[in-house]
């Protein structure tokens, strides 16, 4: 028997109606914040990850999964979001004319080769947006604004954004710098991707899951000790702008996250203060970095599979329909031809409509009833059928009237 991939799942039932509800609040939110769909293809040239994303880090070195087509073109399946977002905005020279700010969001799989654990998974749904053409902290302060409105309003409440700056290029070049001074006497206590990493971007060793809980990790160098002035400025700026807005939120120096792009603020969604659900920040430079202009950007993304496992774990009820509104039954053929025709009409004017299309007995049908909690229930009758009229019965109250069958439509909508 073929079985699925590790690190995959089906998504059917009672999941997939989650996932749907979900997928609702979050794309009426972003309708709200005015920010589009985008979708992108699921794989890209191998290039554009690599020059986004980074050379260094480890979703490229480890996770990505690469291969060559059957032209031998580089190929990877998309990691992440942004990359292939951006890819987009210059294909489509949208660069050209930004009298407003590009705003989507996107709702797709993506997949990397890692260890699956719960939560997360090597194909698995990465929720999230993009800002492009504004460098103003106002549209910095939008994009966290849109990431902690959707968990609160998903019912999670307790969030905080925990928020960080890693300076413009001036800025970050210092901090650079001073890390290197700072780990180059402790190389031989750091891991062997960290012996690595202070070569090629030492802001990567604060990520490392290794060797983080070390004292040469608690005590390294803070980025905002770091910062210019107009750095301090900008980031001292967004904080006011949150208490404006009234989103929770805390300071962590030792926040980088894991791609290169980022720059100015970096910031994580986290609940009960421990339990990273997504984050974003500002990657001004990366459009450039593709061979486009300068255009400034900022966005973030949501682990959605670990939000589901937050929302379930949290107690946080997600509603799910698990009843149809009408059961038509029947015996006869002529009663089975009303039934096939009768259920279109119901469809198509928005009841959630079943008949038996296994050629059940009466007693079979009936029990299909109570298994699909059926609202009412008609059973057709070729004798009632003649004059035009149907039996229905309210599966609740148990009390069943005869109506006209052409009555029927304007019989729901006014019972349901």
């Amino acid at each position: 028997m073929i079985t699925k991939q590790k690190g995959t799942y089906d998504i059917y039932g009672d999941l997939a109606k989650k996932r749907a509800y979900v997928d609702e609040i979050l794309a009426t939110l972003c309708e709200k914040y005015n920010y589009g769909y985008i979708e992108t293809p699921v794989f890209e040239a191998s290039e554009l990850f690599h020059r986004s994303v980074g050379e260094a880090t480890d979703m490229v070195q480890k996770e990505t999964y690469d291969f060559k087509d059957r032209g031998e073109r580089n190929i990877t399946l998309r990691p992440e979001g942004t990359a292939g977002v951006v890819r987009w905005f210059l294909e489509n020279k949208l660069y050209g004319n930004l009298t407003d700010p590009v705003k989507v969001f996107y709702n797709m799989k993506m997949y990397r080769y890692e260890r699956p654990q719960n939560g997360r998974n090597r194909e698995f749904t990465q929720w999230g947006f993009e800002c492009f053409g504004s460098d103003d902290v106002m549209s910095d302060a939008e994009v966290i604004s849109l990431a902690y409105n959707a968990y609160r309003l998903l019912g999670l409440d307790d969030v905080t954004i925990k928020i960080n700056s890693l300076g413009d290029t001036e800025s970050r070049t210092a901090y650079r710098e001073a890390l290197l001074e700072y780990f180059k006497p402790h190389i031989d206590s750091l891991c062997e991707d960290c012996k690595e990493r202070i070569h090629k971007n030492p802001l990567r060793i604060l990520d490392c899951k290794v060797d983080g809980h070390l004292d040469i990790m608690k005590n390294a160098p803070k980025t905002i000790d770091y910062l210019n002035d107009q750095s301090k400025k900008r980031f001292e700026r967004l904080q006011e702008l949150l208490d404006l807005m009234d989103i929770k939120y805390a300071l962590d120096t030792k926040l980088v996250r894991g791609l290169d792009y980022y720059n100015h603020i970096v910031f994580e969604v986290v609940l009960n203060d421990s339990y990273a659900l997504g984050g974003g920040g500002r990657y001004n430079g990366l459009v450039e970095t593709l061979g486009g202009p300068s255009v400034p950007g900022v966005g973030f993304a949501m682990g959605y599979d670990r939000t589901l496992l937050a929302l379930e774990e949290n107690g946080v009820t997600i509603p799910i329909n698990d009843s149809i509104d009408v059961y038509l039954l029947y015996v006869s053929e002529s009663e089975k031809e009303t039934a096939s025709y009768l259920t279109q009409e119901l469809r198509l004017n928005g009841f959630i409509t079943e008949t038996d299309i296994l050629g059940k007995s009466l007693k079979g049908q009936f029990k299909s009833v109570d298994r699909y909690n059926a609202k009412y229930l008609i059973v057709l009758n070729d004798e009632k059928l003649v004059n035009n009229e149907i039996v229905i019965k309210d599966n609740k109250t148990k009390e069943e009237e005869t109506i006209k069958l052409n009555d029927l439509i304007d019989y729901l909508d006014m019972h349901m």
